[in-house]
Formats: structure tokens, sequence, C-alpha cells
């Protein structure tokens, strides 16, 4: 007599992407916090509730936040832009920030938050869609990777940010 196979969590959990709105400022407060902290840079921190509504919500914002839900607990959260490429004469997406709590990973969330985005990128007649990812941070590289991501090892970030980004002003 054969057995069924037990529903796996995966299988059975509920999740749920969708736009942030200003009633989750506080939680993409909490997400930035947690992120932050992920890559050890928790001092870098200034954002707020008050800056984050007028990017996020103002009438022509600077980013967009989607949040993810597993079985209607805050699971995770991406923070997105709109960029442009000269060479391809279209609009892109950049990925500012993409994270999944860690007792929630590995549950195909931050796969789900990707693919989502990509869909969204297809939808706006993008051309592309990037992000960077910290060279220390394998488990991200490898993630990416399996999903088709090429990593672009002959370019590099260059910032002019702060004290340095003022005196030219």
């Amino acid at each position: 007599m054969g057995r069924d196979n037990p529903p796996t969590l995966a299988s059975i959990m509920t999740m749920t992407i969708r736009p942030a709105t200003p009633a989750d400022l506080e939680l993409i407060m909490d997400f930035i916090r947690a992120l932050a902290a992920y890559e050890q840079l928790a001092d870098e921190v200034e954002a707020t509730e008050a800056r984050l509504r007028s990017a996020f919500f103002s009438p022509k914002p600077a980013a967009e936040c989607v949040l993810a839900f597993v079985d209607d607990q805050p699971a995770g959260f991406a923070v997105f832009f709109q960029n442009f490429s000269t060479f391809l004469a279209k609009p892109g997406i950049y990925l500012e920030d993409l994270f999944v709590r860690p007792e929630q990973r590995g549950r195909g969330i931050g796969k789900a938050l990707l693919l989502h985005l990509a869909k969204l990128a297809n939808e706006r007649g993008c051309g592309r869609m990037e992000w960077a990812v910290l060279d220390w941070n394998q488990p991200a590289i490898d993630f990416y990777e399996s999903l088709g991501a090429r990593r672009l090892k002959e370019w590099n970030i260059c910032r002019l940010a702060g004290v340095d980004l003022a005196r030219h002003a």
C-alpha cells in the first residue's frame, strides 16, 4: 500500500508580494536595519520613516518598495528604482536592496521577490535589471548566478557621497 507524501513546509505556506504603503514605513525601517546589520553596516543607516515617506510616496517617488509576506507575516522586501541605458535607449530597474529575514531563508522568498521585479521590468519595457552584491556574500552571489544573472567583474562601482559630494555643490 503506497503512502502519500506529506506536504512540505514550502508547499503549504502562503506567500504574498505587494507594493509597500505608507502604513508599512515602520516595517520597512525594520527591514533596513536588519539588512544593515547583516551587511555589517548598521552604523551607516541614516534613513528615517519621514525620509522614506518622501522617497517612496511623494508625487514623484525616487524609489519603490515591495514587501513579501509568508502566512501574513513579514518575510522580506525589495527596494528598487528606474535607471536608464543609453546603449539600449530603454529604462531599467536597479535593485537597491533585497532582504529576506534569516529565519525565512531557503523558502523561495528571495527568488519570488527577484522574479516579481523581473516581471515588472518586462511589463515596463525595461531593457535590463541590475544590482550590486558584496564580494564576500557568496550565498547571494550563488543565488543570483543560479537565476542566470551575470556578474560584471570588469565594472567597479564608484561613489561620491557625504562631504566629498557636498564640496562640489
